[in-house]
């Protein structure tokens, strides 16, 4: 296998790490851009990962560091908005679509070869109903139209909800089952997902480091269980060996409950992610068998970390 010099963008978040150790692994030179190298001392231990503080938002310096790299990787992703209240999107637009942006001018100037990038099930620039989706479409269509002129070869990645070992998305539905006795009512719990493992969305980017037939494509990624937010949280509750009755709440009261949570900190339910859930987040094709990666279930594997 071709050895990269890869630089990686959110590569300290969780699908971040998992991806870096699996470059580590396989003896990538891997350059980490981070605010704080100092608090990622596992990432540290792995002999070809080299972490670099940076501002990724500085295109300049985007493009002094992805000078010498074949690849740039993009991660950096937020679910929703610091600041308290309805936000107006411009925290979204900053991540999900200006800084991608940066990131193809940079690779261009730094004469990267290939430039892999995180985006996620339902983007879409046009009919996106949060910022959240409408902000990720934007920057799939910056990314295929000015990579096409004379830019970095692109692969683009969506993926459903992911899951696995330490994520915040079936962990937090545990500790919440934890802490609320006997009932727990749930906001959008008809909203269905196809969870995907992280290590499969790992095993994705690794497999298109510079695969040729993989150039200008776009590649769904979801697990093989089709299943509603009521699915999950029932099945998280059963692996706990906890007794709760799941009430969904009706569409209206869910969207109320949204608003309430845009002024909570932390934000544990937002505005924004109600309208994501208004659409299914499944796939229309199955982009981890494309790639030949087996996919990983749901069910069986959060038994293994859950229990632990």
């Amino acid at each position: 296998m071709t050895k990269h010099n890869v630089c990686v963008l959110g590569g300290t978040g969780y699908i971040g790490k998992e991806i870096v150790a699996r470059l580590g692994a396989a003896g990538h030179e891997v350059k980490v851009l981070t605010r704080n190298p100092a608090q990622q001392r596992d990432l540290k231990v792995l002999p070809t990962v080299r972490l670099v503080r940076a501002d990724v938002h500085d295109e300049s310096r985007l493009a002094a560091e992805f000078a010498g790299c074949d690849v740039v990787i993009n991660l950096v992703g937020i679910l929703n908005e610091t600041s308290l209240g309805r936000g107006s999107g411009a925290q979204f637009r900053r991540v999900h679509t200006e800084l991608p942006q940066k990131v193809v001018r940079a690779c261009k100037a730094g004469g990267v070869r290939r430039y892999l990038h995180m985006s996620g099930l339902k983007a879409d620039s046009k009919r996106g109903p949060s910022h959240y989706l409408f902000s990720k479409g934007a920057a799939e269509d910056y990314i295929r139209e000015h990579c096409a002129q004379g830019g970095p070869e692109y692969v683009i990645f969506q993926p459903s909800v992911v899951f696995g070992p330490g994520d915040a998305f079936i962990n937090n539905f545990a500790g919440i089952l934890k802490l609320v006795p006997g009932v727990l009512p749930l906001a959008c719990a008809d909203a269905k997902f196809a969870p995907v493992y992280v290590g499969d969305v790992a095993d994705a980017f690794v497999a298109c480091l510079d695969r040729r037939d993989v150039a200008g494509r776009t590649f769904q990624l979801c697990g093989p269980d089709i299943v509603t937010l009521g699915d999950i949280v029932r099945e998280t509750a059963r692996v706990l060996g906890l007794k709760r009755i799941i009430v969904p709440l009706p569409r209206g009261i869910s969207r109320v409950q949204a608003a309430v949570m845009d002024f909570v900190p932390g934000k544990p339910f937002s505005t924004d992610n109600f309208l994501s859930a208004t659409l299914d987040s499944v796939c229309d094709c199955d982009g981890l068998g494309e790639l030949g990666i087996a996919r990983t279930p749901m069910r069986g594997t959060i038994e293994k970390y859950l229990r632990r």
